[in-house]
């Protein structure tokens, strides 16, 4: 098999191909973590999250000769995850709160960077709490998820432009609650 890129784990990944056990295990071990934080950032509930990351792994070691490496497996499999997460939003018709401490990222697009503190970082979490569900998926898939409009266009099954409209509402609405709070100095970076 020829790769365009290069696993610091092929050995395991290869081991894998072969239905071995204990090197599903080890992936599993290398990989959990990152992956349930994604499932969780799109589910916000611990026991879902749990449920269809492990549903995601058996999936991904079910499909794991499709992985022709043009990305890392780990990108690989958090698209397998993410996929994982959003069908089972949409088939048990949840609405989600993705959120995450990169959120960061955010508030130096809204403040001008100026400097964050716990608190206005908890106000921002809020305030994403009160988007619709279709806002905060796009926000969560693109600024924390680290996906590009053409990605998310594909997972969505919408259009880049729709994908990029959603975001750019999601940020002016979320801009709009947040100019709502009684935090002042809060208001004034905004502005």
């Amino acid at each position: 098999m020829s790769s365009n890129y290069q696993n610091i784990h092929q050995d395991l990944i290869d081991a894998c191909r072969q239905g071995n056990a204990k090197a599903q295990f080890e992936i599993y071990k290398l990989y959990y973590k990152a992956m349930y934080n994604s499932c969780l950032r799109i589910l916000n509930n611990t026991q879902e999250a749990e449920d269809v990351m492990q549903e995601a792994f058996l999936s991904a070691f079910d499909k794991i000769n499709s992985y022709k490496g043009e990305v890392s497996f780990g990108a690989w499999l958090k698209r397998i995850v993410v996929n994982k997460a959003l069908d089972y939003l949409k088939k048990n018709k949840i609405d989600c709160l993705p959120i995450d401490d990169k959120i960061h990222q955010f508030s130096e697009e809204v403040t001008e960077k100026e400097e964050f503190t716990t608190n206005n970082i908890d106000l921002i979490k809020q305030a994403i709490e009160q988007l619709p569900s279709g806002y905060r998926i796009v926000l969560s898939l693109y600024l924390i998820e680290s996906y590009d409009h053409e990605e998310i266009a594909k997972i969505l099954n919408i259009s880049a432009s729709t994908s990029r409209s959603q975001y750019n509402r999601a940020k002016k609405k979320l801009i709009q609650i947040l100019s709502q709070t009684t935090d002042k100095s809060l208001k004034k970076r905004i502005k």
